[in-house]
């Protein structure tokens, strides 16, 4: 009786806990933690700097091999003026080598900063990142995609495909998160985000 009382009390626990390690982003009206790194043109990115001059659109996404993030920094490459037009700047954030950042600005001619996180700390701060399951990877690899390749010292690890708008107090005063990867903020979603006071 005892066994099967902490059996189902230990199985309790860890289905408590790694239903706890889900990534849940950081939600509307808090604070978004500083960051600071190096872009694809070994210009160093700091998020104070950047609040200074307005508010941020702050994208992760999760590597040059995935045609839903290609596609998506690429139209968001595509509204750069309409975004700056509204005092913004954009930055995405990728677990993806440095080497591999350079492979997405070949794919989507982005011409905003792009920070390769070292260690995931930026992700980590912004609690979107999780490991990919066996399963997935199988998968992955079966397609001919290598995501610890393309990560290197990050291994298989990816952000949730988020997106925040980040003022100049440093508030999160717009929040897309989903685990989707499909699925992203329209630009007249975050258009309409940069307009509010």
């Amino acid at each position: 009786m005892k066994k099967a009382f902490f059996l189902s009390l230990f199985v309790s626990l860890a289905i408590l806990a790694s239903a706890q390690q889900a990534p849940e982003g950081l939600f509307l009206n808090s604070k978004a933690p500083e960051f600071k790194g190096t872009d694809q043109n070994g210009k160093t990115v700091r998020l104070k700097d950047l609040r200074k001059e307005g508010k941020v659109v702050l994208v992760f996404y999760r590597g040059q091999w995935c045609p839903s993030c290609n596609k998506y920094l690429s139209l968001l490459n595509d509204s750069l003026q309409a975004i700056a037009g509204k005092g913004a700047t954009v930055v995405a954030i990728t677990p993806e080598t440095t080497e591999n950042v350079g492979k997405t600005v070949e794919k989507t001619k982005a011409g905003f900063s792009i920070l390769s996180d070292e260690g995931l700390k930026i992700m980590k701060a912004y609690d979107v990142e999780f490991e990919v399951p066996g399963n997935t990877l199988e998968r992955y690899r079966n397609s001919g995609i290598n995501i610890a390749e393309n990560n290197g010292a990050n291994g298989n690890f990816l952000p949730i495909p988020a997106t925040y708008v980040i003022d100049k107090e440093g508030n999160v005063v717009y929040r897309f998160f989903n685990a989707d990867y499909k699925k992203r903020p329209s630009i007249d979603e975050i258009l309409v985000a940069l307009s509010k006071k």
